[in-house]
């Protein structure tokens, strides 16, 4: 079978399983490609959006924003070439030797740092994160300080340590983003939304 073929067997498969779910027209593409990446169903009950999340995400694109991850692995996951034809630009800054400096400096993760080095570029932007709670913590202290603005943030660390209370504070957030309740998560889940929302702002007008 040809690659495209696979996908589309796989989706058929996939609505197939799923069968009634409570997400829009809009949500469901991305919770597909979620379960798609991770053969986890589980999504389907976990996976939560802010009501602006969507829309803030492709406008964003559309408008050749500038993506943060918090992993190298996320960075690689996500779809340079939708990204890119908007004139976007994905990035990392977790191996950049300021922020390792900074991290040593202070005591915290490389992370944590990263998220502080980014300062204001994120603005307008699109923050990934798919593996730190750490980073995530820190963005929403930033917005709530009013330190940094972004158009979305994709919060889904994985873990046992602060993965899932950190995705429940960012839920608190009057903020768009789209996380999940618990500890499943990952980069490449994180890369998988990312990419939804590339493929969206590509087929919408």
């Amino acid at each position: 079978m040809k690659p495209q073929e696979i996908e589309d067997l796989s989706f058929k498969i996939i609505e197939e399983e799923a069968g009634n779910h409570p997400f829009t027209r809009d949500e469901w593409p991305i919770v597909r490609r979620m379960i798609h990446t991770s053969a986890d169903f589980e999504y389907i009950k976990t996976v939560r959006f802010h009501p602006k999340a969507i829309q803030a995400g492709i406008k964003a694109i559309k408008s050749g924003c500038r993506i943060f991850t918090d992993t190298h692995m996320a960075k690689v996951g996500i779809r340079k070439k939708e990204i890119q034809a908007f004139g976007g630009e994905v990035n990392c800054l977790i191996t950049d030797e300021n922020v390792a400096k900074k991290a040593q400096a202070e005591g915290t993760t490389r992370a944590l740092a990263a998220v502080d080095m980014v300062g204001d570029r994120i603005n307008s932007g699109i923050y990934v994160v798919g593996n730190a709670p750490t980073a995530l913590l820190r963005l929403i202290e930033v917005i709530r300080e009013k330190k940094a603005s972004p158009a979305l943030i994709i919060g889904l660390p994985v873990g046992f340590v602060n993965a899932a209370e950190s995705k429940d504070a960012l839920i608190t957030l009057d903020f768009p983003y789209i996380t999940n309740k618990g500890r499943k998560g990952g980069s490449n889940i994180a890369a998988s939304v990312v990419n939804a929302l590339a493929i969206m702002a590509t087929e919408k007008p």
